[in-house]
């Protein structure tokens, strides 16, 4: 009995071992992917014809506002008025009548002086993948600029760049880790699930028709 133990004990022992080496390899590509490709401030950043701004809820548990969503709209409305972006497009998850990141977006870009007319919604923008995706199919852009917080951004680089859509990024205002904790360790397990889908040739939930920016 002691012998078994021992033996579920070393297996058990070498899972965890191999996940966590799958952890941190898979992390690293990406961070090395996004090197030099990420700008803090909005006067060093390349221009681009359009900026990609990636949704997240507006409102966390208990109806707070999302600190994540009003830094990413803080940073796009940056961009915008610093002239490194002539087009914002919104991609989010809009799955049911009473869910719409996109609008909610839009309402607050325009809110902070970000003419409609500058303003293209993307609603099935449901996971980072398809974002990107959408971005290099539906929208047809070659180039883009993402903006999101940093750790968000790097993965959205590394997927674009694997699906022929060149990405710089515009880091959005980050939370101290103590704060931000739970949102940074799921970035682990989504930078693993990058690699998954890039072997299974995940496609993204729907392609639509062609939308032209201009």
């Amino acid at each position: 009995m002691g012998r078994m133990w021992k033996k579920i004990g070393y297996a058990l022992l070498t899972l965890v071992s191999c996940f966590c080496l799958v952890l941190i390899v898979c992390n690293i590509i990406i961070e090395i992917a996004g090197n030099g490709k990420t700008y803090e401030n909005v006067n060093d950043i390349p221009k681009n014809k359009v900026g990609l701004v990636l949704g997240t809820s507006s409102k966390i548990i208990g109806g707070s506002p999302n600190p994540y969503y009003t830094n990413r709209i803080k940073a796009t409305i940056a961009l915008f008025k610093a002239g490194k972006i002539d087009y914002i497009l919104v991609s989010g998850d809009n799955g049911t009548p009473y869910y719409n990141e996109p609008l909610v977006f839009k309402k607050d870009l325009m809110k902070g002086g970000i003419p409609e007319e500058c303003i293209v919604l993307d609603y099935a923008g449901f996971r980072t993948l398809d974002s990107m995706m959408r971005a290099k199919i539906v929208f047809g852009l070659d180039k883009v600029t993402v903006i999101s917080q940093k750790f968000h951004n790097k993965r959205a680089i590394y997927l674009a760049e694997k699906k022929g859509l060149h990405a710089i990024a515009y880091n959005a205002g980050n939370l101290p880790l103590k704060y931000g904790f739970k949102v940074q360790a799921r970035e682990y397990l989504a930078r693993v699930k990058v690699f998954i889908d890039l072997a299974l040739n995940t496609q993204p939930k729907f392609i639509g028709n062609k939308i032209l920016i201009e």
